[in-house]
């Protein structure tokens, strides 16, 4: 977290950058899960554990997993797992919203 507060304008800019791409790559991995777990559920095939679906959505991956099963129409009637996932959801938009706020406060730090 030192290397953090001591990398300017220009540092937090390249991770600010490389903290959105690794959300996005994770939204879409969480939303390709609800997919494949749709396809699974319809051949009869192995599924994925929900907790695993869960934990990507607090990762970050909320609203992928949210509009993927929305449109594959995966889950959607599911309500238990429905809240879960909406909670999973605000839990990693607020993990988000830590982690972009400390990278904030560490760059407009004094440096010494």
């Amino acid at each position: 977290m030192a290397r953090l507060a001591s990398m300017g304008q220009g540092g937090v800019m390249a991770f600010s950058g490389a903290a959105i791409a690794a959300i996005a790559a994770l939204n879409l991995w969480a939303g390709l899960m609800m997919v494949i777990d749709k396809r699974a559920a319809r051949r009869g095939r192995r599924r994925i554990p929900e907790a695993r679906l869960l934990r990507l959505a607090a990762l970050g991956g909320g609203a992928g997993a949210l509009l993927a099963g929305h449109l594959a129409r995966h889950k959607t009637r599911k309500q238990p797992f429905g809240r879960r996932l909406v909670g999973c959801t605000l839990l990693g938009l607020a993990l988000c919203a830590v982690i972009i706020g400390a990278t904030i406060v560490l760059a407009a730090a004094p440096q010494a």
